[in-house]
């Protein structure tokens, strides 16, 4: 927690109590401030790094597509050796959609069970300070 103490009194016991509020509130407010700050500053950089790497993925991605493409046209030809075209495309095409259907239901219940993104650093922050706020409101 940072020092955020500005008395304008010489020693706070003597200070008047509107004095005093004034100052917690003065604090809490420059406190508050703070921590939105650091929460924004968190949420700014993860969203730098997941974006760079969800477009290198993207990128990574794409090339594997066009590989596959390729062997898949491969199989297909294949496959036409020993029947007709048609009925090879069509059986390829059939598989590749029951995989993409099973990737999609394991997909989707990854996404269910991840979260929300939560700036943790800013949460555990706030935690000690309130903690902090407790102790001394208690002295």
């Amino acid at each position: 927690m940072s020092d955020v103490t500005r008395s304008s009194a010489a020693d706070p016991d003597q200070a008047p109590t509107a004095e005093l509020v004034r100052q917690a509130a003065e604090q809490i407010s420059h406190l508050v401030r703070s921590e939105l700050a650091l929460a924004r500053a968190e949420m700014t950089e993860k969203g730098k790094r997941a974006g760079v790497g969800a477009g290198l993925f993207g990128g990574g991605g794409l090339v594997a597509l066009y590989g596959i493409a390729a062997l898949l046209a491969s199989v297909i030809l294949g496959l036409a050796e020993a029947m007709p075209g048609w009925l090879a495309a069509l059986i390829v095409s059939v598989l590749l959609f029951a995989v993409a259907a099973g990737l999609a239901l394991v997909g989707r219940r990854h996404v269910r069970q991840a979260g929300p993104p939560v700036p943790e650093e800013a949460v555990r922050s706030v935690k000690a300070d309130i903690d902090e706020v407790k102790e001394r409101a208690h002295r």
